[in-house]
């Protein structure tokens, strides 16, 4: 068992009979009142998010996971098929379990957590940053730039990002895979 100061991002927890994954937490002690935790928990089962607040030191059922690390090897409508790179073992995970299937190229490393106790997968962690290519995007305008401008560009997998007007097609940028936004161009 664990309690409210044990949250932490990434933390699997079974709650309202369910699995869920922490995905934001905040503490927040008011100036009136007890303090507490609001959190935004992600159900691995259906993918579906929710918001909750637990009291401080509130219990929590934590569930004890093991991390390995699978290369992603293709898409088949909503399964997605990944080879564990230790033993070579496959296994498919559905699209809701994944946090951002559209920024995962094939080849791609990413992180499952395993639940010990049946060996279920749970979630499928993706690296912070992702470099993909452009493939799709409209020239940008000199003059067109007061302020931060930008616009919509399609990459290799499929993905829409909003990139700065400089950015052409069979540019390699870096996106964050949190946000979901362009961070920088990558100079070959």
């Amino acid at each position: 068992m664990a309690t409210t100061s044990d949250i932490k991002k990434g933390l699997c927890i079974k709650f309202n009979h369910d699995i869920y994954k922490i995905i934001e937490f905040l503490h927040v002690k008011p100036g009136k009142g007890p303090a507490f935790v609001r959190t935004k928990l992600k159900s691995v089962t259906t993918g579906k998010t929710i918001d909750n607040t637990f009291s401080a030191g509130h219990k929590i059922e934590d569930i004890r996971v093991e991390t390995h690390k699978f290369q992603f090897l293709y898409p088949e409508g909503e399964t997605y098929h990944f080879m564990n790179t230790e033993d070579y073992n496959q296994i498919s995970l559905q699209k809701s379990a994944l946090d951002s299937p559209d920024l995962m190229k094939e080849g791609e490393i990413v992180t499952i957590l395993i639940n010990t106790e049946d060996g279920m997968p749970l979630s499928v962690e993706m690296p912070s940053h992702v470099i993909l290519e452009v493939t799709h995007t409209e020239p940008g305008v000199k003059g067109n730039t007061a302020t931060n401008a930008t616009k919509p560009a399609t990459v290799e997998t499929g993905a829409r990002i909003n990139v700065p007007l400089f950015i052409n097609e069979g540019d390699k940028i870096k996106i964050d895979t949190e946000k979901g936004a362009y961070t920088e161009r990558i100079k070959e």
